[in-house]
């Protein structure tokens, strides 16, 4: 699956804003992250070069490739980390379904509840048994070192009506991908599925194409959409947006322990940036949001326990259908449960 391919071009993006040895490094990391300087995949970047050369008193020098430099999908991104031509990527569930199917349990809806439920999911073994089955997937050539978050939760909104329950979604036509994952899941709520790509989606708002999308609030006020109509927010927070981080696993086992330490902590210090950017930057996406005229929704509880009941066929069909799928599925409920347990025995303490 994963062929020799050759990258692209060479221009080195970022600056450690630490005082390294201004002796030459031993290892350079060429990091790479389609998006742009105002994303929280960047932000991540950064925090991650900052620490790891400075942890590393200069022997590991970062490279940061912003954009389609190196590589331009998740196909390709994936193939360079195989071969070695990247070393660090970072994808979306979506962006990595083709190689690693199982990691769309991401995806799947209304499973974790909230920040600190899913932030403690993904810091768990959930993720060690994800990057397992990768390994073994890829012949040990990529490695998944950490998620992240790329967006803060999947919403939905549209052009037409206000969302209180899966009766109001019944006949939008709803973008999605070209997946069956999401597809399924806009189906199980009564709506129309229709695969548009990125670029076209403004327009498609404009021109009734679509009628509705499942984005984060960042993504929907950076790409105008209520500009084009979108007017009607419904913050169901049906998914995480989960950021997958791969390293070139040959890299990473090549260095010395004290070293993959400092790559180890740099991940973990790059995981609690991207937590963290997204919930600064959709404040002001929110308020630009209602500013504007757009209708804010936030479900009540019920009306939010019918969404999920109203999902959970999509759960089987994931387990059915999808190469790893019950695995996965598994591995995430149950360090869901595990973490749901160990907050609310905080909250019983925190509380009295």
């Amino acid at each position: 699956m994963f062929k020799r391919w050759k990258s692209l071009g060479l221009a080195a993006v970022g600056a450690s804003l630490f005082a390294t040895s201004a002796m030459a490094a031993d290892i350079t990391i060429r990091a790479t992250a389609n998006s742009n300087e105002n994303d929280e995949d960047y932000d991540g970047l950064v925090v991650f070069k900052n620490y790891v050369e400075a942890a590393s008193n200069g022997a590991v020098e970062v490279e940061l490739f912003i954009g389609t430099q190196l590589c331009s999908n998740g196909a390709e991104c994936l193939q360079g980390v195989a071969d070695g031509t990247i070393d660090v990527y970072i994808s979306t569930s979506g962006g990595a379904a083709g190689a690693f199917p199982y990691v769309q349990v991401l995806d799947l809806p209304y499973l974790m509840a909230n920040d600190r439920v899913a932030e403690a999911v993904l810091q768990s073994d959930f993720t060690r048994e994800i990057r397992s089955m990768a390994l073994a997937d890829s012949g040990d050539k990529i490695r998944l070192m950490t998620i992240g978050n790329t967006g803060g939760w999947r919403n939905f909104a549209n052009t037409k009506r206000r969302v209180q329950g899966p009766a109001d979604m019944e006949g939008l036509k709803i973008r999605t991908v070209v997946a069956d994952l999401p597809q399924e899941l806009v189906r199980a709520l009564g709506a129309s599925p229709t695969p548009i790509p990125w670029p076209e989606l403004f327009t498609s708002f404009q021109t009734g194409v679509v009628e509705g999308s499942k984005n984060g609030i960042t993504d929907i006020m950076g790409m105008k959409f209520p500009d084009a109509g979108l007017q009607y927010v419904t913050l169901d927070g049906h998914a995480y947006m989960g950021a997958l981080w791969w390293m070139n696993n040959d890299k990473f086992m090549g260095m010395s322990e004290d070293m993959r330490q400092v790559i180890v902590d740099g991940f973990s210090a790059l995981q609690q940036a991207t937590f963290a950017s997204p919930k600064r930057k959709s404040i002001q996406a929110y308020e630009d949001f209602v500013a504007g005229g757009g209708d804010l929704y936030v479900p009540t509880p019920a009306e939010k326990a019918a969404f999920k009941e109203a999902s959970e066929p999509v759960y089987d069909w994931f387990k059915a259908n999808v190469k790893g799928g019950e695995a996965a599925f598994d591995a995430l409920t149950a360090a869901v449960a595990e973490a749901e347990a160990a907050i609310g025995a905080a909250n019983a303490k925190d509380l009295k």
